[in-house]
């Protein structure tokens, strides 16, 4: 199938993906006008103002999410702007809504700097009940995120980052039934130092404090390097920072690898280095390190991807409709490493009988959705 001609095709014949709708749908009198616009309407807005905590009370705040991006990093197209991250941002509203029942609104920055990107969102965050970012280049992404969680009393998530970092780990977790290992006694080898790695370096080490061997394209990332920025620093509180040399260095002995990096980058010379058993997450999109097939032919026991055509998918969608539904129910402020770390335990216990082709649930799994969300507390 060819999905380019027939993505332009459906999107041309609806001129997007998402619309509104009334929550009323019943007949619009003239005295239900009367109470929904002028004159009643100002009483509500009165209360409000008396009490800012019923906004979510009397408007739709209540299960609306903001999806915000400036376009510089999408997906594997990299800085197209943010007149092109429309339709990816327009594709996370619809999975809010087909998955979790929750209102979005894709919004499209022409601001780059942390200060500008934090300054516009925090404009407008009254607006909403909870911030998804997305698409926004590391390293701007890391301050960006932590400023707006330590300044807005509503959910700041970057999904890059953490969903990602979520069904990685609700996978491992899995792949370590299978394998019979625990994380705990694993080298783990992570591949790109972007948002997604950072992410799963952190959940993983809270996790498990595993030993864990960071690479970027020039090697290994460790205390001996002078060209580390301030975000690569901060890695070096949860990585083995006496290691150095190359990725076949990194990959000695290795039970697991997880890439977010550049296709084609594993092969199977470099997978006959790693210990036995090995676990290879090959997350580069829309190609991996290694294709399925031929890291299996090189001895490879559970492989994983970002493809929907393969089995062990590392769908982001899997985990943050969940995540949101239950952040907007319970009323919480702020998504923790707790939560990311009970949702992963959510997503891998839902996966009933764990094999080799089975480790992750699919995104269409039905309980998904309620079940992490009763975690999110």
């Amino acid at each position: 199938m060819n999905y380019d001609q027939s993505a332009l095709d459906l999107h041309k014949q609806y001129a997007g993906k998402i619309t509104t709708t009334l929550r009323d749908t019943s007949e619009l009198t003239k005295e239900k006008l009367s109470c929904y616009y002028t004159p009643g309407v100002a009483a509500v807005s009165r209360a409000i103002a008396d009490n800012p905590s019923l906004l979510p009370v009397y408007t739709w705040t209540n299960n609306l999410v903001a999806v915000i991006s400036d376009g510089s990093a999408v997906l594997g197209l990299g800085n197209i702007g943010p007149k092109g991250s429309m339709p990816v941002m327009e594709g996370k509203a619809l999975l809010f809504k087909h998955f979790a029942g929750i209102d979005s609104v894709p919004i499209t920055l022409d601001v780059h700097t942390p200060d500008e990107i934090v300054a516009t969102i925090k404009a407008m965050a009254s607006s909403f009940g909870a911030i998804n970012l997305e698409d926004i280049a590391a390293p701007q992404c890391f301050e960006i995120e932590e400023r707006l969680k330590a300044e807005l009393d509503i959910p700041v998530f970057h999904d890059d980052q953490h969903g990602t970092a979520v069904v990685t780990l609700a996978g491992l977790i899995n792949a370590m039934k299978v394998t019979n290992k625990k994380l705990a006694d694993c080298k783990i080898v992570i591949v790109g130092a972007g948002a997604a790695g950072t992410a799963i370096t952190k959940l993983l080490h809270l996790y498990a404090k595993p030993q864990i061997v960071a690479v970027d394209s020039k090697g290994i990332i460790g205390s001996a390097r002078t060209d580390l920025n301030d975000a690569k620093k901060l890695l070096l509180d949860y990585i083995d920072t006496t290691a150095s040399g190359s990725l076949e260095d990194a990959l000695t002995d290795a039970d697991i690898f997880v890439g977010v990096s550049q296709p084609g980058l594993l092969t199977p010379e470099l997978v006959a280095k790693m210990a036995n058993n090995p676990v290879v997450f090959a997350l580069a999109n829309p190609t991996p390190e290694i294709m399925p097939d031929i890291a299996k032919q090189a001895g490879v026991a559970i492989i994983a991807t970002g493809r929907s055509d393969f089995p062990n998918q590392v769908n982001n969608a899997i985990a943050f409709p969940g995540i949101f539904r239950g952040a907007l129910d319970n009323k919480v402020q702020k998504i923790t490493d707790q939560h990311k770390i009970a949702a992963a335990e959510t997503i891998a216990s839902l996966v009933d009988t764990p094999d080799a082709e089975h480790i992750i649930p699919s995104v269409f799994e039905e309980r998904l959705v309620p079940a992490i969300a009763k975690v999110i507390l």
